[in-house]
């Protein structure tokens, strides 16, 4: 099946998902055709690949909770060093990018994917790209390592990924502080909802009058359970994964009350009022609050003002951990 077939199945099909988790399923499958397809194609100019691998997506789709419309994310960790491994990795990441973008998925802004080197590396080279992120004091250095800590094997050794999370964990273990700075990097996020639980919609632009849904919304619950799951060694990628996992902890099972309601309700939304937007990947993180029902407004601005009750929470636990 060529790249051109694939998206046109893509877009003949995509709209019919009735959930969030069966749209997901859905991107998960295609996204595995264009790997089987990319691997023919390299395959018929370079051979066979010289070693085992792992070929991993990140962000929204590590955490399988894409939109409609999502970008690229994704990367590679392949079993040993060499030249000749590099330079075929290397070809078969340029592949699987050309191809995703051919079949719908735009090109990663920010370059991470399997065909920039720095997300395409060996199992050792991986291990000194996370010590060398853990030790900077830079932002894109630990942006970058949360980034990766999303990371849900699509193709091949999955145990690689797990075996490199593990190491983040036991570095938490070593230097506590860390989470401090992770908490410094995420936890400025945008506010939807104001003191008198008013909306506090985009004013200016082509999203005047909508809600940022993704910094406003997505965020405060994928940060705050982004960082308990680093601090308690739990390595699953969903966020609704991360919550059910925690929950099971006695010391959050109260505190986590209702969040994954709420996380499942925003999911919701999303997929709600957003099929009709399939044209524009920036449009798919705003939601008209025109659109809305009375009730569906009054429950929103609940759901964005747990997220950032959450917020403090999770900033409450780390800050508290560090004090002891």
């Amino acid at each position: 099946m060529s790249y051109i077939e694939i998206k046109q199945w893509r877009d003949s099909q995509i709209e019919k998902q009735e959930s969030s988790e069966e749209l997901n399923a859905f991107h998960d499958s295609i996204m595995k055709r264009v790997f089987e397809t990319a691997l023919k194609k390299v395959k018929e100019k370079a051979g066979h690949p010289p070693c085992r691998y792992a070929w991993f997506v990140m962000g929204s789709a590590g955490r399988f909770e894409q939109a409609i419309i999502s970008d690229q994310d994704h990367g590679i960790v392949y079993e040993e060093d060499g030249e000749e491994n590099s330079a075929y990795f290397n070809t078969f990441g340029k592949e699987l990018s050309f191809g995703l973008h051919e079949a719908g998925y735009p090109y990663c802004d920010g370059n991470v994917m399997s065909s920039n080197p720095v997300w395409c590396r060996s199992k050792a080279s991986w291990t000194e790209q996370l010590e060398k992120w853990l030790n900077e004091e830079s932002f894109d250095s630990i942006r970058y390592m949360l980034i990766f800590y999303d990371a849900r094997v699509l193709e091949g050794e999955r145990e690689y990924i797990l075996q490199l999370k593990k190491y983040i964990h036991d570095a938490i273990k070593d230097k506590p502080d860390l989470l401090e700075r992770f908490l410094e990097n995420t936890i400025h996020t945008k506010k939807a909802v104001g003191f008198f639980r008013q909306f506090l919609p985009e004013t200016h632009g082509s999203h005047a009058g909508s809600i940022d849904i993704k910094q406003s919304g997505f965020l405060p619950y994928v940060n705050a359970f982004r960082l308990l799951a680093l601090k308690e060694d739990v390595e699953r990628a969903s966020t609704l994964s991360r919550i059910e996992a925690l929950s099971e902890l006695p010391k959050y099972a109260r505190e986590l009350q209702g969040y994954r309601n709420a996380f499942e309700k925003l999911l919701h939304y999303r997929l709600l009022h957003h099929k009709k937007m399939t044209e524009s990947y920036d449009d798919i993180h705003y939601l008209d609050i025109k659109e809305l029902t009375k009730d569906e407004r009054k429950e929103l601005k609940q759901i964005l003002k747990d997220g950032q009750k959450l917020q403090d929470y999770t900033q409450s636990v780390i800050k508290g951990m560090m004090r002891r």
